[in-house]
Order: C-alpha cells, then sequence, then structure tokens
C-alpha cells in the first residue's frame, strides 16, 4: 500500500540578502582578497587626488601659459588691445641660447647656487651637531632663536642687512675699520659685484639655516646612542665616527634638504631684488632677476617667458637628480 508524501513545508523565496551572500561565499577567499588589494592600493592615489588636482589648477594652468608664451611674440601692443600675438616658434629660444650674456647669467646663478647650499649645509650641519651636545634647555633656546629666524619676513632680513653694510652708518665698516691697518669708511660693498654678492649670499643663508639645522637635528635624534657607544668602544673618534656612524643615519635627511636649497636658491629673486632697491644692475642678475627684467622692464614678454621655461627646465633635471638619489636610496634600504 502506498503512502503519500507528507507535504513540504513553503520556505519564502532568497532575498537580495541571502543572494549577496551566498555570491560572497561563491567567490571565495581569493576574490575578497584581492578586492581588499585594490582598495588598499587605490586608497593613496584617492587621498592625494585633491591636492594633485589643486596643484594642477593653480600651477599646471601658469605653466601652460607660459610654454604657449614662450613660443609667441607678445609686445604691449597685443597685451593692450587683447589681441592674439604672431606665432614666432622657436625663435625665442634661438636667440636666448645663442646670447652670451644669458650664459653669463646662468653660469653665475649655477656658481652663487654652489655657494650658498655649502654655506648653508655647513652652519646647518654645525648648528645641528652642536644641538645634540648641549642642554635641554639650551637646545630649546636654539631651536627658539632658529625658528623666530626662520620666521623673519625676508623684506626685514634684507633691511637689516642694508643697515649693516650701509656705506655711512653701515656697523660692519665700522667694525672692520677698527681693525688695525683696515681703513672701510665710506666703503661701499655693492660697487663690487663679488662683496655685493657676498653680502646677498649672507641674507640667503641667514634663511635657509634654520631649517636646513632643524631637519638635521631631528635627523641626528634617530641615531641609536648605543650604536655611537660601540663604534667609540672600537675606537672611532671625531670625523671617523661621523663619516661611519652618523652619516648613514642622516644621509636621506641630508639628500632631501641640500636638494631643496639648491633648487630654492637657483631661483633666487626677493633678495636680489630687494638689496638693490628694485633696480639691480646687469652684474646683478640671477635667471630669475633676468627673466622678471625682460618681461616687466623691458617688455619682452615672451623673452622672459622663454628665460623662465629654460629656467623651469633647469630646476626639473635637478629635481630628477634628487628622486634619483632618493630611490637608490630606498632600494638601498
Amino acid at each position: 500500500m502506498e503512502t503519500a508524501d507528507p507535504p513540504r513545508p513553503k520556505t519564502a523565496p532568497p532575498g537580495p540578502g541571502a543572494s549577496a551572500g551566498r555570491l560572497r561565499a561563491q567567490a571565495g577567499p581569493g576574490a575578497r582578497g584581492s578586492l581588499r588589494a585594490a582598495r588598499r592600493v587605490a586608497l593613496p592615489y584617492l587621498l592625494i587626488a585633491p591636492t594633485v588636482l589643486a596643484l594642477a589648477v593653480v600651477l599646471g594652468y601658469p605653466l601652460v601659459d607660459l610654454l604657449l608664451l614662450s613660443f609667441q611674440d607678445m609686445t604691449r601692443k597685443q597685451l593692450f588691445a587683447g589681441t592674439a600675438p604672431p606665432w614666432t616658434g622657436l625663435d625665442q629660444y634661438r636667440t636666448i641660447l645663442s646670447d652670451g650674456f644669458f650664459w653669463d647669467v646662468v653660469g653665475r646663478t649655477a656658481l652663487f647656487t654652489v655657494v650658498c647650499v655649502a654655506a648653508t649645509m655647513t652652519l646647518a650641519m654645525f648648528a645641528a651637531l652642536l644641538m645634540r651636545r648641549v642642554s635641554p634647555w639650551v637646545r630649546m633656546m636654539m631651536a627658539g632663536v632658529l625658528v623666530a629666524v626662520w620666521a623673519m619676513p625676508i623684506m626685514v632680513a634684507a633691511s637689516i642687512f642694508r643697515w649693516l653694510t650701509d656705506a655711512d652708518y653701515g656697523i660692519v665698516n665700522w667694525l672692520l675699520g677698527l681693525l688695525p691697518g683696515l681703513d672701510f669708511s665710506k666703503h661701499n660693498w655693492f660697487s663690487n659685484p663679488w662683496e655685493g654678492f657676498a653680502v646677498i649670499a649672507c641674507v640667503v643663508v641667514w634663511g635657509a639655516v634654520p631649517f636646513a639645522a632643524i631637519t638635521l637635528q631631528a635627523a641626528l635624534s634617530q641615531i641609536p646612542p648605543e650604536l655611537e657607544e660601540a663604534a667609540m668602544v672600537d675606537g672611532a673618534r671625531g670625523l671617523q665616527l661621523f663619516r661611519h656612524v652618523t652619516f648613514p643615519v642622516i644621509k636621506p635627511a641630508l639628500v632631501l634638504v641640500t636638494s631643496l636649497s639648491a633648487i630654492w636658491d637657483f631661483g633666487v629673486f626677493n633678495q636680489i631684488w630687494l638689496m638693490r632697491g628694485g633696480q639691480p644692475e646687469k652684474e646683478y642678475y640671477l635667471l630669475g632677476v633676468y627673466s622678471f627684467i625682460e618681461s616687466f622692464a623691458v617688455n619682452r614678454y615672451s623673452t622672459g617667458a622663454a628665460i623662465a621655461v629654460i629656467t623651469v627646465l633647469l630646476l626639473l633635471a635637478g629635481a630628477v637628480v634628487y628622486v634619483r638619489q632618493i630611490l637608490k636610496m630606498g632600494e638601498a634600504e
């Protein structure tokens, strides 16, 4: 005798939650891990996207406009009339690169940068090493002085140095005049470009040392004391200790600060403009000053734009060297 099967209970159809859960179960841990890895890779780019977008808007458009202007011949006629300037192609670059005075300015800029960076890093390293050796309250006082110097506006620093080297009332002339056999009364430091650039370099180094010293002091604080003690037990002293223990630890920070100082000093403009009262002589032209004079004093806007583009390319070359050094240090670690 056949018996009927008992009725099966009716079940509700699976909802969207059950379907999603089934899909996740079918996907397995491998797919979920890949999704998490993709999110982890994309997160840094999403975080820096607003900054990159802001830089593209603030800096990208002016750079593109500057590049286009360097291929044109903009004069006051087109500027006031609002008409499009004629295209000249590479004529501006041919004129500049065939001008001997331009290469004099490039060489002067490079020499000025090397001197300022060398002086900045030497004084900053000395100050950082000194801050590491003194007592905490002296270190705090030195840090406060460095921050105050760093916060000083360039206009104020330039005014102070102009007063210090003034031909009539300058303290520098008075102090040097106290030395036997020296007469610096009414001495004009800017009549000789070498002396004038020495004063300008002092202004640049004065404003650059605080950042470099504080950064290097922070790097020095990361050196384990037991590492230095072990090296001293092995007989390392002075330069040996610095070369084999201190320098390898602070090398990344040293490369960073040196590269940034070179980029900043290569584009110096404010210090020269202020120290020469807004009318720098040709002997005091660096690339930044030369580009500004050509654009806004002589009204050769396209020539000034071409000089600015060449300056940017030279700075980018320096930035590439810096990035390569950072990548090499990263691979070494």
